[in-house]
């Protein structure tokens, strides 16, 4: 099985998603809060998913979106926020 995550924005809207087999099975969604910061609000994987890091793959590539365009991450959703206290590689880009 092969896991793509894909992203997309609409105004001040966004999520990385993951797509399996052309299905979206896992979203984890964030508002943008001005020029420099992106809150992450919400974190869901299938169970289809389920053991795979599904989850922390998606942060993963929100960190390489936030280091890409010099953004914070503020991760509002509980799941986001134990990935970013548990990897200390993240703090460049953690607004905790």
């Amino acid at each position: 099985m092969t896991m793509e995550i894909k992203q997309r924005e609409s105004g001040n809207k966004g999520a990385f998603y993951i797509e399996v087999d052309g299905k979206q099975e896992g979203e984890m969604t964030y508002s943008i809060a001005g020029t420099g910061r992106i809150i992450i609000d919400h974190t869901e994987v299938s169970d289809k998913l389920k053991g795979m890091s599904a989850g922390k793959q998606l942060v993963a590539a929100a960190v390489a979106h936030a280091r890409k365009k010099n953004l914070k991450i503020l991760p509002l959703c509980p799941f986001a926020r134990a990935v970013f206290e548990r990897t200390r590689e993240y703090d460049d880009v953690s607004d905790l």
